[in-house]
């Protein structure tokens, strides 16, 4: 075994999922490894708590179960036997002021099935007369990147647009479909797109190259006591594997030395230095634009342009007998042109059967309310957030009663727009990072705002910052990293 003392020291900045996966893995590969992160607990956006004895999560409730990534890191930590995955996933959109089931056919909102959209009624008769159009009319230029709005409109109207792709992308990036870029945002439709005239068939070709559901198995899974458990089981092996993770630590600099980097932690009037050999930014694009802003100007330049949407999470209690209607499927949507407050609804203890199984007389419901550009409506109260939750759910459930329990989340700055662009904007970021020997980036920021993506990303940076290490044969460069150093 190589001395601590002579083992390479990786910093990790920020505690998220991305940076918890990267750090785990550079601790098993034989790193020293220090999390810093700034607020005052780990989990970035998984985060969960009890209300009325039901553990619900505050952030991302589920992962993609048919992308590998998030199941194999709770695989690795042992915790596979323990995934539970949704009782039912059928979910509705409510369109023309009634809730509609969400068509057969479609990925990611994008029609392919005409009968079944026709069935479902989400469009108006003149809006379900244009979308077949699309069969017939000639090639759409789109370049290198065209906005979400700009091309489906242009195939199939604006009440697809507006009425089923924008509700399914607004619970992914609470973002505006004239600015979301096509192919960040939809890759698999704009990948196949490039090579079907019609995306009717392009939306065809996928679902018929798409595994049989019942053999691929179910779409999402999380632990029984919610996503938000996750981080924590990654910090216990991390540290089981050497790492530390310092909690309220703030990093306010980064600068390389002729050795590796320097981090600068704290207040300005008691600064703390601590130097690394190598150093992953898993922080959102605003704080690695400043961390790169001397070193790497031209990976600021493009960080300094990603936008980020905010949100907040109603999550309300009620007794079994308030519901007048009681909710069947997982959920439902909410397009933006219906002008109401709530984006989208989970029933989560429908959704979640071993929820109900913990508390069979209570249901737990999640109201998201904020789009981007809509951070006016965030600066209401707490009562006002849940007031407008409550509203929606009379008018869909009948409910009458008041909660027994009701919690409000909010997410300032949470969710980065993949805006026109993106793709190219994330190239010329990671271009310029490795040129920076012993520097990755990691996060929502990048390739996927998912559980899955964001750990894929953390993969990815890891492997750079390992390979790094063993070109220097795993010996420290650096000085003063056992304890870090005070000026």
């Amino acid at each position: 075994m190589v001395d601590a003392m002579s083992t390479s020291h990786v910093v990790v900045v920020g505690a998220g999922i991305a940076g918890l996966a990267a750090a785990r893995l550079l601790a098993r590969g034989g790193a020293r490894v220090t999390v810093l992160e700034g607020s005052p607990r780990i989990g970035g956006k998984l985060q969960v708590s009890e209300i009325a004895g039901v553990p619900v999560d505050e952030g991302a409730e589920a992962m993609l179960a048919r992308r590998p990534e998030g199941l194999d890191l709770v695989r690795d930590l042992g915790r596979s036997d323990d995934l539970v995955n949704p009782g039912t996933t059928s979910s509705a959109i409510l369109s023309h002021g009634a809730l509609r089931r969400l068509p057969a056919g479609q990925v990611m909102g994008v029609p392919s099935d005409l009968r079944s959209l026709a069935d479902s009624r989400v469009l108006s008769p003149s809006g379900m007369a244009r979308v077949p159009l699309d069969l017939v009319l000639p090639e759409t230029p789109r370049g290198s990147d065209v906005s979400v709005a700009d091309y489906i409109g242009a195939r199939m109207g604006r009440e697809v647009v507006d009425r089923l792709v924008e509700p399914l992308l607004g619970g992914v990036y609470a973002g505006r479909v004239e600015q979301l870029s096509f192919e960040s945002t939809l890759p698999a439709v704009a990948a196949a797109a490039r090579s079907h005239r019609s995306l009717i068939a392009a939306v065809r070709g996928i679902r018929q190259a798409a595994p049989d559901p019942a053999a691929a198995g179910p779409v999402f899974a999380t632990l029984p006591g919610g996503l938000g458990t996750l981080p924590e089981l990654v910090a216990e092996d991390l540290t089981a594997a050497g790492g530390t993770i310092r909690t309220g630590t703030m990093v306010r600099e980064l600068h390389r030395t002729p050795d590796g980097w320097r981090l600068t932690l704290g207040p300005t009037r008691d600064p703390e230095q601590v130097d690394a050999d190598a150093v992953v930014l898993a922080v959102p694009a605003a704080p690695a634009a400043r961390l790169l802003n001397d070193d790497v100007p031209a990976a600021t330049r493009e960080l300094s342009r990603v936008e980020y949407a905010s949100m907040a999470i109603i999550t309300l209690a009620y007794s079994t007998t308030a519901f007048r209607r009681f909710p069947r499927g997982s959920g439902y949507l909410v397009p933006a042109v219906e002008g109401r407050e709530v984006k989208a609804v989970t029933f989560s203890s429908i959704k979640w059967p071993h929820l109900r199984d913990r508390e069979p007389d209570v249901i737990a419901v999640r109201c998201s309310i904020g789009r981007f550009g809509d951070e006016h409506v965030l600066q209401r109260d707490d009562g006002e957030l849940k007031a407008a939750a409550m509203a929606e759910l009379a008018a869909t459930c009948e409910i009458s009663e008041l909660p027994v329990e009701s919690r409000v989340t909010r997410w300032g700055g949470g969710l980065p727009q993949y805006n026109v662009g993106h793709a190219d904007r994330v190239a010329r970021v990671r271009a310029a990072v490795l040129q920076q020997p012993g520097l990755a980036v990691a996060g929502a920021a990048y390739d996927g705002l998912g559980i899955p993506a964001c750990i894929a990303s953390a993969r990815a940076a890891a492997a750079r910052v390992q390979e790094f290490l063993d070109s220097r044969g795993g010996m420290s460069h650096g000085r003063g990293q056992a304890q870090g150093t005070r000026p």
